[in-house]
């Protein structure tokens, strides 16, 4: 390892900068390749609805969902989905990542928690997101709490999963290290084992926000009349093509979105518990 470093340094003065120099260029090549292929879907979909290759009920154009967003901002409404629908997954999202984290530091840690819990839960994780509707109407009635439940359903599994296969594998030099330090329970898990582990924690929690946006939609059949949920089985019944796509847009960039501060809070904690 020593060796490898010692040809890959850099050997002058001019070596810091010319890493730096080298991650501006990485970071805009980085930005082009990421808009290349949302550019080149764009080009495609103008060209192709511009040339009448498919009827616009079929595939409005841009233009089209454009106009539509419009007529919604004006009417006050589309803002209102946005608001609601982020509401609704962050607070589901923090709900099942904040147990997911539980339990899967309970299973990943106590072998007893492992043999009591880890059969059923990898049960419960294949029910479809449609399955629990029925369930939750029943058990919660059509309130905001029966969404938020179903989104938190499924944002647990995946931090779950991640973290209780991550801290099974933590250096168990680390914890004995922690241990001489008189570090015990919850000071040890949160001080050593989590730190260790954080790339798989963040990895778990990206994977759980995607999966809440996604549970969004089947949270909003659940007698909903805002939110992009709404918006798209609105939309759908009603024949506006150019909405459903608009809420497929919103939800595409949300996630986006919110994935991106997931990973700039990745990159602060990795810079503090380095």
């Amino acid at each position: 390892m020593s060796d490898r470093a010692a040809v890959t340094a850099p050997s002058g003065p001019a070596g810091p900068a010319t890493a730096a120099g080298r991650a501006r260029l990485g970071r805009a090549g980085r930005v082009a390749l990421g808009l290349l292929v949302p550019v080149a879907l764009l080009g495609a979909w103008w060209g192709t609805t511009a040339a009448g290759l498919v009827p616009p009920y079929q595939l409005p154009g841009p233009v089209a969902v454009w106009d539509a967003a419009v007529d919604l901002v004006e009417r006050g409404q589309l803002w209102h989905h946005v608001a609601i629908s982020t509401q609704r997954v962050l607070v589901g999202f923090a709900v099942g990542a904040a147990a997911g984290l539980a339990v899967g530091a309970l299973v990943g840690l106590s072998r007893l928690g492992d043999l009591l819990l880890a059969p059923t839960l990898g049960a419960i994780r294949a029910v479809p997101s449609l399955a629990w509707v029925p369930l939750l109407i029943l058990w919660l009635k059509i309130g905001e709490e029966s969404k938020i439940t179903l989104i938190a359903i499924g944002a647990f599994f995946p931090v779950y999963t991640t973290v209780a296969a991550a801290l099974r594998h933590v250096d168990p030099h680390l914890v004995e290290a922690g241990r001489a330090f008189g570090l015990r329970g919850l000071r040890l898990l949160s001080v050593v084992q989590l730190p260790a582990v954080l790339p798989s924690l963040v990895a778990g929690l990206r994977l759980a926000l995607a999966q809440a946006w996604l549970f969004l939609v089947a949270a909003e059949l659940i007698a909903s009349s805002m939110g992009l949920g709404f918006l798209l089985t609105d939309s759908q019944q009603n024949g506006r093509v150019d909405r459903i796509l608009l809420a497929i847009v919103l939800l595409a960039l949300l996630g986006k979105v919110t994935d991106a501060l997931i990973g700039l809070a990745e990159r602060r904690l990795l810079r503090r518990w380095a």
